[in-house]
């Protein structure tokens, strides 16, 4: 039997790609219907660049703000009910995105590497064994050269609602083969309920030539 995840609060139970797909028979509390504000920011301050994936897209809005701005963008999510979506609003934006159901685990399997990676809390959703599983994906589908901008919830976030806090000691210790961190910032993660929390952006450049 595996041991438990001691940074999982008690009584959280890991979520299935089944949990996350009924979530889009409603309105989950991570789909604002609008991008992060800290990734505008990164946007409009001219670092979104070159190919842009979009792990974990939800509905898809980051890789739509990547394409919004000229640049060639992929949303991938393991949820079908959210690609659905995405590929309905890039159509209704007529806008040229591309959206696959995909395993965030399993990125090389793509074939294709990115200069750009955007990850709007993805990262705080897995354990520590398929953390490790994920970096090696992201490793696999970002450029040399290549930036990784990650949203995740925030240990200074009160309460054990919600996903895993994470501590910006986790995110130093996981990005080490390979990766340069460049910043970790304290911001604001923007949900329908409460409204705001407490996250980190990551700013973690992938090493290489």
């Amino acid at each position: 039997m595996p041991e438990p995840d001691p940074h999982r609060p008690p009584g959280h139970r890991r979520r299935t790609v089944d949990d996350f797909d009924s979530s889009y028979s409603g309105q989950p509390a991570w789909d604002i219907g609008r991008p992060q504000p800290a990734f505008v920011e990164i946007a409009d301050a001219g670092r979104l660049e070159g190919r842009v994936l979009d792990v974990g897209c939800g509905t898809g809005e980051h890789a739509l703000m990547a394409a919004e701005r000229g640049l060639p963008a992929l949303g991938v999510d393991s949820a079908p009910a959210a690609i659905a979506i995405a590929e309905r609003k890039a159509g209704e934006r007529g806008l040229d995105a591309r959206f696959l159901v995909w395993n965030a685990v399993d990125l090389e399997s793509l074939g294709e590497q990115f200069d750009t990676v955007l990850d709007s809390g993805l990262f705080h959703v897995f354990d520590d064994d398929d953390r490790a599983r994920y970096v090696d994906s992201l490793r696999a589908a970002t450029a040399p050269g290549g930036r990784y901008h990650m949203l995740c919830f925030s240990d200074r976030q009160p309460g054990d609602w919600g996903p895993r806090r994470v501590a910006r000691e986790e995110i130093e210790q996981s990005f080490t083969d390979g990766w340069r961190i460049e910043a970790i910032e304290p911001v604001v993660f923007e949900t329908v309920d409460p409204g705001e929390v407490l996250a980190w952006h990551a700013g973690i450049s992938r090493m290489g030539g």
